[in-house]
């Protein structure tokens, strides 16, 4: 039997990769993105190797390294996305391995784009407060704001992401159906089954970076989706394949190959039976994990 190593830095290495999985998920949570929030972790592994002896609690630790690393990524990510070409979305979960470790939560697609919405301080005492369980002083330590000022952000950004939470539960079998349906429908600009299937107050997401051909603005109204994929179904005589259905941060969907060999998700938001909204991410770049996973 090996010995273990009980060196100050191999216990520091198994202190930081227990909290991996969560400091990830914050990460990502915070930013929106699987390689930034990969990014931040390393770095917060960078400044924990070097940290001085005598930490209490690495954990509350190494959760306000990651926060404040998020919070100063957040200024210049809101101004990339100011001159992001067409509508932004956050990089899709769809179950591969590294993206296992960041969908341990309830968070659903819907509500990461209400999140978009917070200011970074209220984003952050909501996801640490509501989503992450820690107390409210370790809140304010990390935020550097007092616990009562701490406790006003996250009831004001709980208050501004209350209508996104899921408010219907739709069962996996349903789901599948719908999803696999509307796979169909919407490669064969089936007019008829896109009826049955999309809510009228329908909208389209679709995100493409300005690296692929995606839509510039949401698509809204039943009517304009139907003419849309009845538009593509014409001038496209490549059919789109299904590679897999899955669940995309909490929505059912499906990962597919479309025309022109573009990888692209796309997750379906469910109401009463009806697809509410549609969330496609073509942008090459936020579909390196699902690639590698996917495809040889």
């Amino acid at each position: 039997m090996t010995p273990r190593d009980h060196t100050p830095q191999a216990l520091r290495l198994t202190d930081f990769e227990a909290e991996r999985p969560r400091l990830l998920r914050l990460g990502y949570r915070m930013l929106g993105s699987i390689s930034e929030a990969e990014d931040v972790v390393q770095d917060a592994w960078l400044r924990w190797r070097s940290v001085d002896e005598g930490v209490d609690s690495p954990a509350a630790y190494l959760t306000r390294i990651v926060t404040r690393l998020c919070l100063d990524q957040l200024k210049s990510a809101r101004v990339r996305r100011e001159t992001y070409v067409g509508a932004w979305l956050p990089d899709p979960l769809v179950g591969t391995t590294a993206q296992d470790e960041v969908r341990a939560d309830d968070i659903t697609l819907t509500l990461m784009l209400a999140m978009e919405r917070l200011s970074p301080l209220e984003r952050a005492a909501f996801l640490l407060h509501d989503v992450f369980d820690t107390p409210l002083p370790e809140v304010a330590a990390t935020l550097g704001r007092d616990p009562a000022a701490v406790r006003q952000l996250a009831s004001r950004a709980r208050r501004h992401v209350q209508a996104a939470k899921p408010r219907f539960a739709v069962q996996p079998a349903e789901a599948e159906a719908i999803t696999r349906a509307f796979f169909a429908a919407a490669a064969s600009g089936d007019a008829a089954a896109l009826t049955a299937l999309l809510a009228e107050d329908v909208a389209i997401h679709s995100d493409g970076g300005g690296k692929v051909i995606a839509f510039l603005n949401i698509v809204r109204g039943l009517d304009r989706a139907i003419r849309l994929f009845q538009g593509i179904g014409r001038k496209h005589a490549y059919q789109p394949r299904l590679l897999r259905t899955v669940m995309i941060d909490g929505l059912p969907g499906y990962v597919s190959i479309d025309r022109g060999e573009v990888l692209q998700t796309t997750a379906l938001e469910l109401r009463d039976g009806r697809i509410a909204a549609i969330y496609i991410v073509r942008n090459p770049d936020k579909l390196r994990h699902v690639r590698d996973a996917l495809l040889p």
